[in-house]
């Protein structure tokens, strides 16, 4: 089953066509960092913008790459929640009306379980029921995949992402957008216990993150250093502030596979691409007998593939939409919409 994918709901602009939710024949991303870098950080305006300048031409190469007519096509996959909701409209109108044009089926899938989603194309035998860690910039979930279409969230951040608290923090330090990836490029080779942070807890709730105080406490440290003449070392520092963030999403993470007697763990999300979460986990789910799955780096961030992928397991769950389907800036994972 070929199905063709979109996906706008924050600053990326992409389209892959994706054969029976593992097999990618395209997929193309049309980034927008140059359009977001000189604000350090994402114009919701301008993003929406780009979407609508771009998305016809990123789908014609799309389809293109993979050879096919839209007569080939099965469905069409849109991203429509959670995000951007000016963003989201401009890919969820172009899925509707390309399935409306070819009388194509429409299949509305969340981005959430699509970031999960990618793992099934890196992990073409990886199957349901797992642990999965979504952290991005905007979400911080750890969720309990029953099956491909129901989930269960077992905790979240009450505040800021993680992906959000390592983009702050490496804008703090200068660095440009996107923080996060140049803050991790930056760290390699720092001493990780160079400096000290906080490892937030939420009482009573034993697997929600909170990273808003972590966030805070580098700003502060930046700060207190700059009012003083102080140089610090921002190679330590981003090294610590690092594996102080992925301390908090790990310990969190074996604690839900320990309550649900998991032993597969997938790790989904733009932050999934951060060399220290990667590395920390492998060695950590190797002594403890844990099987990681971890998405190839080129579907961590955002992108049409992983849509494709969790739009096929839509498509034959029966979750159809109609031409009457809208954006959604916020919806939980666990609701079909």
């Amino acid at each position: 089953m070929k199905i063709l994918a979109i996906e706008s709901s924050c600053d990326d602009t992409a389209a892959a066509v994706v054969e029976d939710g593992r097999k990618i024949l395209s997929s193309i991303v049309a980034s927008q960092i140059t359009d977001h870098q000189m604000y350090g950080g994402v114009v919701p305006e301008i993003a929406s913008r780009c979407h609508a300048q771009t998305i016809g031409a990123v789908t014609e190469a799309a389809m293109r790459k993979a050879a096919l007519d839209y007569d080939d096509l099965e469905a069409v996959a849109v991203t429509f929640a959670p995000g951007l909701i000016g963003s989201l409209l401009v890919g969820v109108n172009f899925a509707k009306g390309i399935a409306y044009a070819s009388s194509l089926p429409l299949v509305a899938v969340h981005h959430l379980r699509s970031h999960i989603a990618a793992n099934y194309i890196t992990h073409p035998e990886l199957t349901p029921p797992f642990v999965a860690l979504v952290v991005s910039g905007g979400h911080s979930h750890i969720v309990l995949v029953k099956d491909y279409t129901t989930f269960e969230v077992l905790g979240r951040t009450r505040d800021d992402a993680a992906g959000e608290a390592l983009d702050k923090a490496a804008r703090a330090m200068g660095l440009p957008y996107p923080g996060g990836a140049h803050l991790d490029a930056m760290a390699k080779g720092g001493d990780p216990r160079a400096f000290s942070f906080p490892h937030p807890h939420v009482d009573g709730s034993a697997l929600d993150f909170s990273f808003s105080g972590l966030k805070t406490s580098v700003v502060n440290l930046l700060h207190r250093a700059a009012q003083k003449g102080e140089t610090l070392d921002y190679r330590d520092l981003g090294a610590s502030y690092q594996w102080a963030v992925t301390d908090c999403l790990i310990q969190n993470t074996l604690r839900a596979m320990e309550l649900t007697n998991q032993k597969k763990l997938v790790v989904a999300g733009g932050v999934s691409a951060n060399s220290v979460l990667r590395e920390r986990l492998q060695t950590i789910c190797r002594s403890r007998k844990i099987e990681l799955y971890l998405p190839q780096l080129s579907l961590c961030g955002d992108n049409a593939a992983m849509v494709g992928a969790q739009g096929y397991y839509e498509y034959r769950a029966g979750n159809i939409a109609n031409l009457l389907l809208n954006a959604r800036a916020s919806l939980a994972i666990e609701d079909r919409g």
